[in-house]
């Protein structure tokens, strides 16, 4: 027998399948804001307790239908309604959802203290993982971090539910991507609020995933027993019930004392703030822009190095020349900074995509991948009142953010023995010796390779700063980083370094490694993408 409220509510639904159970869709009032999509059920009371769940996981791991299971769950539906209600709609009704790289709010508002305490607030993220491609899941990363740090966002977490099919019985590489991908983006003080929502369960605990979980070293709750807590849910509640009806009710049983636990969970849990979160998903930008920054640093002293060397070999091919201060020439490739347009601009209500630049170092600070930053100050890589990426690590005054990008370019440059003398403020006179003209390029190449080591030393900082504050640093993304950075260290020489370094790349353990073989080069694809180390020559 449905209760009035049910009664009431089906009344304004849109019927999807009519039988055992009759399926409806919730009338919703939904609005967007920026990339954020809102979809409220209820009018919200300010002064009612309201409790916030994240849920992530892969693509197909069966959110849409653990949402409905929630929503259902808070409005009090029994098995014997004979009704089921749907927020999110099947994917074969709707393809919106698994097209997108949104994040969307699902908020169930009018049923506190009926079935629970509270109200419910689900932010449902897109699967990593899908066709798509890695791009994608830095997408879906790039919106957490929108949501968690704009002011219409959320600022506090309940609880993060890493949503995971039974069947999951192995690490294989794909999971382990996507598991260290997940958990990477949270700080440590997460930890006890994140837990396992198994789906597709037939109510018996699945010992292999477990297992799994553990091999990967995933923190998060535990139990009494010191397992990593979880809870089993059923994804046929809205299946026909007219066939195997024993088996389905049972099944619904056992969803439902699990929700109940679940829920109590909930309840008890005490929030946590998100500001380490947001901290740890800015120092994944940081590095990551650092990288991209010493890729074009190493770029440009390689070509200030050439042209200095070429210039050794012509000085000392007419050091008589000199000693008479006759003239001569050496045809050279000088690199120079040049700006070009990208593309970029306002899209949604409060995003601005550009560059955030440095005018003064002439460097590309940010880019690709500033949105939220209508200022430089406002941009991630600042810290402080000063940027973390920029040469001279100038203050944020110093910053432009606008629709264009430093690149780096080179033209054949005729330069004299003058030329040469002016560069150094050395005499004109007669006098002038060759070898202090030859020691003092000699100086500028070493300083430039002095310049290597300190830039690659200041992205191992940051790596250092990941491993103080995040939940999980041996992402992958962070492998992908470590591994260009010892490539260049060997190249550089800098072997007391190195062996620091190696010591953080023994963070990323086997289980990473093997996700480093699904996601390694849509990586590093993405990480060097807009910064090829293209170099632009004028003949």
């Amino acid at each position: 027998m449905q209760s009035s409220k049910l009664k009431s509510i089906i009344s304004k639904c849109d019927l999807i399948k009519k039988g055992s159970p009759s399926c409806y869709k919730l009338t919703t009032t939904t609005d967007i804001v920026g990339t954020l999509r809102r979809v409220t059920f209820g009018k919200k009371n300010p002064s009612k307790p309201n409790k916030t769940i994240l849920l992530v996981g892969e693509t197909g791991a069966g959110k849409s239908s653990l949402i409905n299971a929630l929503v259902n769950y808070t409005m009090g539906v029994k098995w014997e309604d004979e009704v089921w209600f749907q927020i999110v709609v099947d994917k074969n009704q709707s393809t919106f959802q698994s097209q997108t790289s949104d994040v969307i709010l699902y908020e169930v508002f009018d049923f506190e203290n009926k079935t629970l305490p509270y109200s419910l607030t689900i932010i449902d993220t897109p699967g990593y993982g899908n066709t798509q491609g890695i791009e994608h899941d830095v997408i879906v990363t790039q919106r957490l971090f929108d949501l968690f740090r704009s002011q219409e966002g959320f600022h506090e977490i309940d609880v993060v539910g890493l949503v995971v099919k039974a069947s999951e019985c192995r690490l294989n590489d794909r999971l382990v991507y996507i598991l260290n991908s997940v958990m990477s983006l949270f700080g440590k003080d997460l930890e006890k609020n994140i837990v396992t929502l198994i789906t597709y369960s037939n109510g018996v605990t699945p010992m292999n995933l477990i297992q799994a979980l553990e091999a990967a070293n995933i923190k998060c709750a535990r139990n009494e027993k010191n397992v990593p807590l979880h809870f089993l849910f059923d994804n046929c509640q809205h299946q026909d019930r007219t066939k195997q009806r024993g088996n389905l009710q049972h099944a619904h049983e056992i969803s439902a004392q699990e929700m109940r636990q679940f829920t109590d969970f909930l309840e008890n849990i005490t929030p946590q703030k998100l500001e380490t979160t947001v901290e740890v998903m800015k120092e994944h930008i940081r590095l990551t822009a650092c990288i991209q920054n010493l890729q074009d640093r190493l770029m440009l002293i390689a070509l200030k190095q050439t042209e200095l060397k070429k210039t050794q070999q012509a000085l000392k091919q007419y050091e008589q020349e000199m000693k008479m201060n006759k003239e001569f020439e050496v045809e050279v490739n000088e690199p120079y900074k040049e700006k070009e347009l990208i593309n970029g601009g306002m899209w949604g209500l409060f995003f601005f995509e550009g560059a955030v630049c440095c005018t003064f170092c002439e460097e590309n600070c940010h880019y690709p991948g500033c949105t939220m930053a209508w200022k430089p100050e406002h941009c991630e890589v600042i810290k402080d009142g000063r940027c973390t990426a920029c040469t001279r690590k100038c203050l944020a005054s110093a910053h432009i953010k606008e629709k264009y990008i430093y690149v780096t370019k080179t033209k054949k440059v005729q330069k004299t023995l003058t030329d040469v003398k002016e560069k150094y403020e050395k005499s004109k006179a007669a006098s002038v010796d060759a070898s202090s003209l030859l020691d003092d390029l000699q100086t500028e190449i070493e300083n430039l390779e002095a310049d290597k080591e300190k830039w690659i030393n200041l992205a191992c900082q940051h790596v250092e700063t990941l491993s103080e504050i995040a939940l999980k640093v041996d992402s992958v993304s962070t492998y992908v980083h470590l591994d260009y950075l010892t490539e260049k260290m060997k190249e550089n020489g800098d072997t007391e370094k190195l062996r620091t370094l190696k010591r953080q790349a023994n963070l990323v353990n086997e289980i990473v490694r093997s996700g480093v073989k699904y996601a390694y080069a849509g990586l590093c694809k993405i990480f060097t993408k807009n910064n090829d180390n293209k170099v632009y020559t004028n003949v």
